[in-house]
């Protein structure tokens, strides 16, 4: 092999009779940076970690339902699994929050569990023909309820972490765990109709419901926005 030293006279020229070359190279060395954002995520990084918890253990308990209603191994408990998968990515998201040089690491997580609701919602669909031929119109009702909130929850996940990889400012990032977040108590309140008789679909909706609550905790810490202030003497009980 014949290696050429080049002299840096000679880079100067070629510079200057190629301008495009230095355009280029700064840009490689732009995006060879590890991500960083303009401001920490470290602020969501508790609350974010509780959602996560929150959202897995929501999955376990659709998990649970359908062996109470023998439906175990079809695919609402496929979406319960896809579920507690997201919850465990989004936890690990938190972890990794808490490093100032882990901003790659967040987003990858956030969108891997944004990838798990966004399969749950295919498998919920699945549950739904699943349920009909069973002749069990009442639970397929009750999970084409939840499809679109589920859908919606995936896709703004998704969108965080999207956030993250452009480079911009953590705000954007608090809307989208935000809007996540009220997808997240939509979905809730559907999870109490899946099987009303059954202790599972309560605890699974309560779990989710903090899930939700957690995650616009998050979001409200990346936008700065200050909790309301109690008024009259309600400070004396904080």
């Amino acid at each position: 092999m014949i290696v050429m030293k080049v002299s840096t006279p000679l880079l100067t020229l070629l510079f200057i009779l190629f301008p495009t070359a230095s355009g280029f190279l700064q840009k490689v060395k732009k995006f060879g940076k590890p991500l960083q954002l303009k401001m920490s995520l470290k602020p969501a990084a508790p609350a974010l970690m509780d959602s996560g918890k929150a959202l897995a253990r929501s999955g376990e308990l659709i998990i649970d339902l359908t062996s109470s209603l023998n439906l175990y191994g079809g695919g609402l408990s496929a979406a319960g699994a896809q579920i507690r998968n997201s919850g465990d990515c989004v936890a690990q998201a938190a972890a990794s929050c808490r490093f100032k040089t882990a901003a790659e690491l967040v987003c990858d997580e956030l969108r891997e569990g944004a990838t798990c609701l966004l399969e749950a919602t295919d498998k919920l669909k699945l549950a739904i023909d699943e349920a009909y031929t069973d002749d069990n119109p009442a639970l397929a009702t009750a999970m084409e309820r939840m499809t679109d909130s589920l859908g919606k929850a995936g896709n703004d996940l998704e969108g965080a972490g999207a956030c993250i990889m452009l480079r911009v400012g953590v705000t954007e990032v608090g809307v989208k765990l935000e809007e996540c977040g009220r997808a997240l108590e939509e979905i809730s309140k559907q999870l109490l109709y899946l099987a009303p008789e059954q202790v599972e679909s309560k605890e699974s909706s309560q779990r989710m419901a903090y899930a939700a609550q957690q995650m616009v905790e998050a979001a409200n810490e990346l936008q700065r926005l200050k909790k309301p202030t109690p008024k009259g003497k309600g400070w004396l009980k904080q």
